[in-house]
Order: structure tokens, then C-alpha cells, then sequence
């Protein structure tokens, strides 16, 4: 079953299917310079939060994503499939790439790392 991944930082939709990690559906956006990384969660460039929505999660290094920060909703897209409609904020590295270097916005710790 595929659902709807919204980018809030850019307004931009995509479908993923349950089968498919939501980064693998952000790189069908065709943005240029969207870091996919290892694409097996221990390099945490494809760091988001997720702000709605519910998603299975895989194993994600504690390196880059902490207990806390997990609990939070951040996690590595690599490592999530979508269960329902997300809506989601990039953080991180990948957050450039996404936002092509715009201002972060008032309240967005880009790094979620105390």
C-alpha cells in the first residue's frame, strides 16, 4: 500500500510504499544533491523528524539518533516506512540539499542533538 510523504520545509509530496524507505522515495524527487548515504542507518545523513503520521522503523545508529531523539520523532528516512500519511522536517545534512541552503527556520535545532 503506498501513502502520501510530505515535505513540510518545501510543501513537496511524494508516494512511498509500505515497502519502500521514505528515503528511497525522496531520491525519486529527483532533487539534485539529495545525500542517500549508506542507506542502512549508520551514517545519519538522512536525518528527519517526523511530525505526523505513523511509520514502521528499522534499526538506526545510536551515534545519530539518540533514545531521546527518537522518541522525539527524529530518525533516519533511511530506516522508516511509511504506515500512514507523514508529514516530516529534514534535519541534518540533508538539510541543504533540501532547502538549498535557506535561513533555518525560528525553532528548528537542525542538529535535534542536545
Amino acid at each position: 500500500m503506498k501513502h502520501e510523504v510530505v515535505i513540510e520545509d518545501t510543501d513537496e509530496g511524494f508516494q512511498c510504499d509500505e515497502k519502500e524507505s521514505v528515503l528511497a522515495g525522496m531520491a525519486r524527487l529527483c532533487r539534485k544533491g539529495i545525500p542517500v548515504g549508506c542507506r542502512g542507518g549508520g551514517c545519519g545523513v538522512c536525518k528527519v523528524q517526523i511530525i505526523s503520521g505513523s511509520y514502521m522503523s528499522c534499526a538506526m545508529s545510536r551515534q545519530h539518533v539518540s533514545a531521546e531523539d527518537e522518541s522525539r520523532g527524529i530518525v533516519l528516512a533511511c530506516r522508516i516506512y511509511p504506515r500512514s500519511r507523514l508529514a516530516l522536517r529534514v534535519l541534518g545534512k540533508m538539510r541543504k540539499s533540501v532547502h538549498g541552503g535557506s535561513p533555518v527556520p525560528a525553532g528548528i535545532d537542525i542538529e535535534a542533538r542536545p
